[in-house]
Parts: structure tokens; sequence; C-alpha cells
């Protein structure tokens, strides 16, 4: 759990970094049957923001915990990236994506916690 606490914190750090706003963390780890035991969702202004922020995820992961996500899909189109970090899945958005699927009210039963915008 030490692990899993400290890698979210590191993913929140990476977005923050490259000013990625709207930060929530949804906790599953008490719902039976879920993928993983945290979501964090964000979004980026631009498709260029976006990928900044996932590349900034990834960079501040390995080099502070040694951890690589498990897979990364969306670069192609950076409309929303979403990173596979086993207990940690992160979400990256541009505004009007993230609006229409709409995941922190996906897990109506999760926690969520919003990280406030540093600006």
């Amino acid at each position: 759990m030490e692990q899993t606490s400290k890698l979210v914190q590191t993913i929140v750090e990476g977005i923050q970094e490259k000013k990625g706003s709207g930060i929530v963390i949804a906790d599953l780890s008490g719902i039976d049957g879920t993928i993983c035991k945290n979501f964090i969702i964000c979004q980026g202004n631009s498709p260029a923001q976006v990928e900044a922020i996932a590349e900034s995820i990834g960079d501040m992961a390995r080099k502070e915990l040694g951890e690589k996500p498990a897979h990364v899909v969306g670069l192609e189109n950076a409309q929303w990236v979403a990173m596979d970090y086993t207990d940690v899945l992160v979400h990256v958005f541009l505004p009007d994506v993230r609006a229409y699927y709409d995941l922190e009210h996906l897990w109506a039963d999760a926690p969520l916690t919003a990280i406030p915008d540093l600006d």
C-alpha cells in the first residue's frame, strides 16, 4: 500500500510539473472487483500539453520510484492518454473529451479527492 501511495503522489507531481489541471483521485481500493486501486484523472488544454503531461508522469515515476507503465495508449492523437501502472490507472484528457466520458462519476461508490490546481 505504501508503494501505491508513493506512486499516486509522484504521478500528481508529474501532472503538476506540466501545469495539468482538474486532478481527481478516485480511491477504488474498497470496491470489490475493480481493476486497480486508484484512478487519477486530469486534463491538459491542448494535445501537446496532454502529451507533455503523460511524458512528465512517465519520467518522474521512472526516476523517483523505478516504475514504468505496463501500457500507454492514446499518444497518437493525445486527446485521451491512458497509462496503466497496474495498481494505478492514469487518464490525461482534453477538456471536452473528459466531459464526454465523465470518468469521475463512473465509480459512484469511490471516494474522490480533488487536488487544487497550482495556478
